[in-house]
């Protein structure tokens, strides 16, 4: 008998392995990650895949929005550079929130839903997944308040 290999079940495999990278982040760096402990993990190829900076400039994001994440045109290690919005520079926990979403873009592209990396980052945080949107649209809502 054939077994078939749905895209539900490749979407399940996916979500537990978003959930087990975020729980060893977790453990590894804590809830809330201070400047040093970004620089860390951004050089941490266990949880970024591919050499990433964060700069805050606002203008490279769409109004909207918090952050961005833009690879390096013709960069050969497939540099990527997350951009978060100025208003949350020396902000950690605000910062956390925002990298910890983007994280999961950097490493999966576009396979990548809303919907993992909302998972990714209430898993790393220890909270509710809800708690976590709401988080997101705080940040949101902070930069055009």
């Amino acid at each position: 008998m054939e077994s078939k290999f749905t895209v539900e079940d490749g979407r399940k495999a996916f979500a537990h392995h978003v959930i087990e990278k975020a729980l060893a982040l977790r453990e590894k760096y804590g809830p809330v990650l201070d400047e040093r402990a970004f620089q860390a993990l951004l050089n941490d190829r266990d949880f970024v895949r591919y050499p990433t900076r964060v700069e805050f400039d606002s203008s490279k994001i769409e109004p909207g929005f918090f952050a961005r994440v833009e690879p390096v045109a013709d960069s050969p290690a497939n540099e990527h550079v997350i951009f978060l919005h100025e208003h949350f520079r020396g902000r950690p926990r605000d910062i956390t929130n925002a990298l910890l979403y983007q994280l999961v873009v950097v490493n999966y592209g576009e396979i990548a839903t809303r919907e993992e990396a909302e998972l990714f980052g209430s898993t790393a945080l220890g909270v509710e997944q809800e708690d976590y949107y709401q988080r997101l649209c705080r940040l949101a809502d902070a930069i055009h308040s």
